[in-house]
């Protein structure tokens, strides 16, 4: 009875399973072939049940779980093959292609051969035992070295993805991987006893149900010294044939050894080597402490070097080479360095434009949000007056001292200088190893130095090239200024000559209105090059006079409707430009507005404390930190989509021309507060 209800839950988890993905059409070739994989395993269950439930009817059911099982190798090899890969055939090498005929081979044996001719049961079903012939063993031994390349090529996909993209796939890779290795436990059985055990029936099925679980799971939640030389890759990646291939050599031995004890002991030993072998495979693939403990064997016992200096300088150079954005190219160098020197967390520290502090830029599993070092923290002096790595295992009280709270809070291991042209340019923090009890050598040092040169460099370059691209926007602003005042110079003489003729046609009624018609014309016209060019004026020397900042405020919001701005606070005296801080006023009230909808007024709030301030508030759209921290104060970076990117520039330069600062407050969806801070009118003015 009990397997009558696994039965039904391994054939009623398929179709589910299989709907599921019909309705999120994925898209991918590995979805179809995943639900054909999926389906011959039903097919198998639904056929072994039945040969179970009528035993007198056992070769015609023995049929169709045969062309099941010879379907099974063709659709989950494809399936591996397949698997996150786009363009079809088309990409396949030739071994992989060579791969895909074997299976085929396998697809006519039911048409061929009767079940007669592969199976005898002479004591089913008082044991549910069904013995191999000839043919049947020839058969089941194909199956089963199809089976371990099925799950070699598993592991193969779940190692060859990013580090940030494999744990979006793992369970769905587990739960197949899951599933082949129970097939091949099972059919081991006839290899090691030319017998096919229809007792591990429920075994199977608990697996199967299993290994659908992970898939659904994953699919719902996106998402020495000598000289031989032995490939990073092929050594790694062939740790799945040596453990199979291990496992059979065991598994062969103990059935010889287990000849003399009792079948009860047989079996239940079988079970536990088989389920003891599967837990230790899943592990070793998830587990990425025993992975860098493998690689560290592995370098340790076959290579001449820890790295594969060539390939790794490869990867990285190709990895980053092809990004033109600067956040892509920071999040894909810390990337790789974790993935390198097998890393949790990491984050990049850059200098600041004024060059007195370091701050964060990008960050990888890292939550710092708020931590800046000064240029006179002893971390930077050590940083810069020596060409290493800095390791917290290193003897520096004076660093440990000063920062310690940081290197705790985020378990950092070492930190890597980016100099450029001998100045320390910022620097990488790496958090905890993946496996702390690796000891770290000069190899380890010496690739750090070579890619943080190598970071450093496509850093400056993106960034001199960004700072080239402004430079060319502002230069063909001032080509473009050139034929505007051109126009302007026509505007005024039609002026002009319209004033001239004015003193001997002005009581004429025509010429009234051809006059007006000029006007009219002359000054829309001079709008139009006034608004596009008023943010773009040469800076000049400061008209200082004592001001009031809320006076200010009220004469600015005065040009917007009744209940747009709300203007609070008490008097608030500076001395600075009154036509320059208007227009910082008029520029940050205009943007609060332009923001926000009718029904949330801006207010301008006005004080004092230890400087002047004035702080414009809205409830709009905001602004993301990103934009904040990479792009805001910057000319020609704007979030409006008709806008130049110059008002807030200009901003911040006229209050830092007035001795101030400009600062920002934003969270997505809640709103923006910008704050002005002016030094207070002193009793001498």
């Amino acid at each position: 009875m009990s397997q009558t209800y696994l039965s039904i839950a391994v054939i009623c988890s398929i179709l589910l399973f299989s709907l599921y993905l019909f309705a999120k059409k994925r898209g991918q070739y590995s979805a179809l072939l995943l639900m054909g994989g999926l389906f011959c395993c039903l097919g198998i269950e639904f056929f072994d049940y039945m040969v179970l439930q009528q035993p007198e009817k056992l070769f015609f059911w023995k049929r169709g779980v045969l062309t099941c099982e010879s379907l099974l190798p063709l659709l989950w090899l494809s399936y591996s093959i397949f698997f996150a890969r786009k363009g079809g055939l088309k990409t396949l090498t030739v071994f992989q292609k060579s791969a895909l005929v074997f299976p085929l081979l396998f697809v006519p044996i039911p048409f061929l051969f009767p079940p007669e001719a592969l199976f005898y049961a002479p004591d089913f079903p008082s044991e549910k035992l069904i013995f191999l012939n000839a043919p049947g063993y020839t058969f089941y031994f194909c199956l089963l070295l199809l089976l371990v390349l099925i799950l070699a090529n598993l592991e193969r996909d779940i190692m060859a993805l990013p580090a940030q993209e494999r744990y979006r796939v793992k369970f769905e890779i587990v739960g197949a991987g899951l599933i082949m290795a129970m097939l091949i436990v099972y059919y081991s059985q006839g290899l090691l006893y030319r017998t096919l055990n229809m007792a591990l029936i429920p075994e199977r099925s608990v697996v199967v149900l299993l290994g659908i679980g992970l898939m659904f799971y994953s699919f719902a939640r996106r998402g020495g010294l000598t000289r031989l030389y032995v490939s990073r890759d092929i050594a790694y990646r062939s740790v799945v044939v040596l453990i199979v291939g291990s496992y059979f050599i065991v598994l062969g031995l103990l059935g010889e050894g287990m000849r003399y004890l009792g079948s009860s002991s047989q079996e239940g030993f079988f079970y536990f080597i088989a389920f003891l072998g599967g837990l230790f495979t899943v592990v070793l693939v998830l587990s990425e402490t025993l992975k860098r403990k493998l690689k560290v064997f592995f370098h340790k016992n076959f290579y001449q070097q820890k790295y594969d200096y060539r390939n790794q300088w490869q990867q990285f150079t190709n990895r980053i080479s092809s990004l033109y954005d600067l956040n892509e190219l920071q999040e894909a160098i810390l990337a790789f360095f974790c993935e390198t020197f097998s890393i949790q967390g990491a984050s990049l520290f850059l200098c600041d434009d004024d060059r007195k502090k370091y701050i964060c830029l990008a960050k990888r599993e890292m939550a710092i949000t708020d931590q800046i070092f000064s240029c006179e923290n002893s971390l930077m002096a050590c940083l810069a007056g020596k060409d290493w790595v800095f390791s917290v295992r290193d003897d520096n009280p004076d660093v440990h001292n000063e920062n310690r709270l940081f290197f705790e809070r985020f378990e950092v291991s070492f930190i890597i200088p980016l100099k450029f042209e001998e100045r320390l340019e910022g620097f990488i923090v790496l958090g905890r190893w993946i496996n702390p009890d690796e000891k770290v050598i000069f190899e380890d040092y010496d690739l750090m130095k070579i890619l943080a040169r190598q970071a450093i460099n496509s850093l400056m370059s993106q960034r001199l090239s960004e700072q080239l691209s402004a430079q060319r926007e502002m230069a063909a602003i001032g080509k473009i200024s050139t034929f505007v005042v051109h126009d302007l110079k026509n505007l005024v003489s039609s002026l002009g000559m319209m004033t001239e003729n004015a003193r001997d046609y002005i009581n004429e009624p025509e010429f009234q209105q051809d006059m007006l018609g000029t006007l009219s014309g002359t000054v829309e016209k001079m709008k139009n090059l006034i608004s596009r060019l008023k943010n773009f004026q040469a800076n000049k020397a400061l008209d200082l006079v004592p001001c009031d900042l809320r006076e200010i405020s009220l004469e600015c919001a005065r040009t917007f409707h009744n209940g747009t701005v709300e203007v609070s606070g008490e008097p608030t005296r500076v001395n600075g430009d009154p036509a320059e801080l208007q227009k910082v006023v008029f520029n940050l009230i205009l943007n609060g507005v332009e923001a926000s909808d009718n029904s949330s007024p801006v207010r301008v709030v006005t004080g004092k404390d230890n400087n002047a301030f004035l702080r414009v508030i809205d409830r709009g759209a905001g602004i993301s930190e990103e934009f904040i921290r990479s792009h805001l104060f910057k000319p020609f970076e704007t979030t409006k989509k008709k806008g130049f990117g110059i008002g807030l520039y200009q901003c911040r330069n006229i209050i830092e021309a007035h001795g101030g600062r400009i600062e920002v407050k934003s969270e997505e969806g809640k709103g923006t507060e910008f704050s002005v801070y002016l030094p207070l009118l002193s009793v001498e003015v």
